[in-house]
This record gives C-alpha cells, sequence and structure tokens, in this order.
C-alpha cells in the first residue's frame, strides 16, 4: 500500500516536461546516494545484499535507496555508493576499507579483509541533479559509544548513569568535529556538483522519550545499558546529532535537511513496532541497532518526498 501511494505521489509530481514521454527518456535525473549503514541496509533485517562480488559495504535491498529506485524508477537514475561504516571523511576524500559483516565477537565475515572503496564522493559529477547523503553516526563514534556503555552498565543491575559519567565529558567536541566535517562534505559536493540538490537525511528515533519500556539485560533491545544512560544518550547525543547536521544543512543554500526523528517516534527499539533493531533482532541475528526493512520504508517515505521537491519546477 505505501509502495503504490509514493507511486501515486510520484507521478503526480512528475516536472510537467515528462509528462507523455517514452518511459526511456524520463529517467532523466541523476541521483547520487551517500552515506553510512543507516542509509547502505547492512543488517540482514533490511534485507539481502544484492551485490556480487561484495565490496564489504553491506547494501541491501530493502535499504531507503533501493526502495526509491523501485518505486521511482521511470524518473531517476539511482548511483547507490552508500557503505556500511563510512565516516564523514570516507565520504568525503578518504578511501575506506569496508568491514563487511566482520563484527566479532557478533560475527566473523568469511570475505574478511576487504580492498578499499573510492571516497563516495567521486560518485558525483557536474551531471548529477540530486545527493542524499546520511552520515555522521561514526564521525560521532556512536558505535564505540554503544559499545562502552554495553561494558559499562553490565552488572550494574540497570541503575545509574556509568557511561555518561565516563563519556559525557568527550561529546561537544565530537559534536563539533561533526559539524566541521559536514561543512566540508557540503562544500566538497557543491564543488563537484554546482546544480544539485543536496538531502542531508537526518538520523530516526532510535530510544524512546519513555525509556521505561526498554528492558535492562534485554539483547533484543539495549541489553544491559541502564534507563539513564539511555535517556543520556537520547538527550545529548542522538537528538544534538540531528540538530548538529541541520545546523550545517542551513549553511548552504542547495541543501535540505531530510527530518527521520518525528515520523519514526513510536518506532524505537523499545517499541512493539521498532523500526530499528536492537543489539539482536527478532531472529537473534547481529543488529547492533539498525533500522529493519520497516525503517527503510519510512526513510524511503521521506526521502521520495524531498528527491520529487528537489526536481519539480519551481
Amino acid at each position: 500500500m505505501l509502495g503504490s501511494a509514493v507511486a501515486l505521489t510520484a507521478g503526480a509530481l512528475v516536472p510537467a516536461q515528462l509528462v507523455g514521454a517514452q518511459p526511456a527518456a524520463a529517467a532523466s535525473y541523476d541521483w547520487v546516494a551517500l552515506g553510512d549503514s543507516y542509509t547502505a541496509g547492512v543488517i540482514q533485517a533490511a534485507g539481502d545484499v544484492f551485490e556480487i562480488p561484495r565490496d564489504g559495504c553491506e547494501r541491501t535491498d530493502q535499504s531507503y535507496p533501493q526502495v526509491i529506485d523501485r518505486d521511482l524508477s521511470s524518473l531517476i537514475e539511482l548511483t547507490n555508493v552508500s557503505c556500511g561504516a563510512a565516516t564523514i571523511e570516507d565520504i568525503t576524500f578518504r578511501a575506506q576499507e569496508p568491514i563487511g559483516r566482520h563484527l566479532p565477537p557478533f560475527s566473523e565475515d568469511p570475505d574478511y579483509p576487504f580492498p578499499p572503496v573510492p571516497p563516495q564522493s567521486e560518485a558525483v559529477g557536474p551531471g548529477t541533479d540530486v545527493i542524499t547523503v546520511g552520515a555522521g553516526g561514526n564521525t560521532l563514534d556512536f558505535g564505540g559509544i554503544l559499545s562502552k556503555c554495553l561494558e559499562l552498565g553490565s552488572g550494574s543491575g540497570g541503575t545509574d548513569t556509568p557511561c555518561k559519567d565516563e563519556l559525557a565529558a568527550g561529546i561537544p567536541a565530537k559534536l563539533t568535529k561533526v559539524g566541521k566535517d559536514y561543512n566540508a562534505m557540503l562544500a566538497k559536493l557543491h564543488e563537484k556538483a554546482p546544480q544539485a540538490r543536496i538531502l542531508a537525511v537526518g538520523y530516526p528515533t532510535i530510544i524512546p522519550a519513555d525509556t521505561s519500556k526498554c528492558r535492562y539485560n534485554d539483547v533484543h533491545q539495549f541489553f544491559s545499558i541502564t534507563q539513564g544512560d539511555l535517556d543520556w544518550l537520547r538527550r545529548d547525543v542522538l537528538e544534538p546529532l540531528n540538530k548538529t547536521i541541520e545546523k550545517s544543512v542551513g549553511t548552504q543554500d542547495k541543501a535540505d535537511f531530510v527530518d527521520l526523528y518525528a515520523s519514526s517516534a513510536n518506532h524505537s527499539v523499545c517499541d512493539a513496532r521498532k523500526w530499528v533493531e536492537g543489539i539482536l533482532d527478532s531472529d537473534d541475528r547481529p543488529a547492533l541497532v539498525h533500522p529493519n526493512a520497516g525503517g527503510h520504508r519510512n526513510a524511503a517515505d521521506q526521502v521520495t518526498s524531498a528527491i520529487l521537491n528537489a526536481i519539480s519546477p519551481s
């Protein structure tokens, strides 16, 4: 039903010059998708890895770029170079060594190590019409913060804020780096594609406002992270991450922020209808707090609207 609704919306907003065009000629907008694992998909709950041979970036067929590509295939041509574990610098200028699903002790990837992949910005050029980018979490080192919170919360009985107590002082500097790197990335993308609209995709709701929903030592949620630390992570780490990205976007005339936070508010890791999996997914597979297919479908809906607005005549 959602797919049909998106298709109808796309039809309603197709620019006038494309109406009545032949299908082969209609895909006249070039879209490049950049980003980290929240764009690439990565986990099994976000679909199957579709690229053979694998490059270790773990793009999945239910990730939001691929969902949108199927919905709008007659209108846009997708180049998806998003990659799990990418930092902002990996998008802007640095070759990345993908890790695939090699995440000891949770999982080992038989194909690891993988050869480096080029900086994602190399996929962008003067003919690019739309760029979507979802990044910042790895520059913030959210995975490392999460791992430390799991370690410090173990054996705590779910009380107090051991992670906040140890890590809070370092968060402002991490957020500052995110903002600085994001500004540099946007400038680079604009330089490479002066006519492109850049859509910066934020992060969804991961931790609920009411953390009493989160059960301590539940591996399908946040396992050993305490309720107090979850409140801190939401309020002082994740929400400021989105705000930092949005602030950076505000410095560019040809960039817009795509908010996923509000639309996913009741679909956190601790909600019954979750769009982000916990440490393990419901089938006990490693998920490490990543969006599932439902989360990517929601992201696809929000990003589709932004893409259609970007390519519609003003």
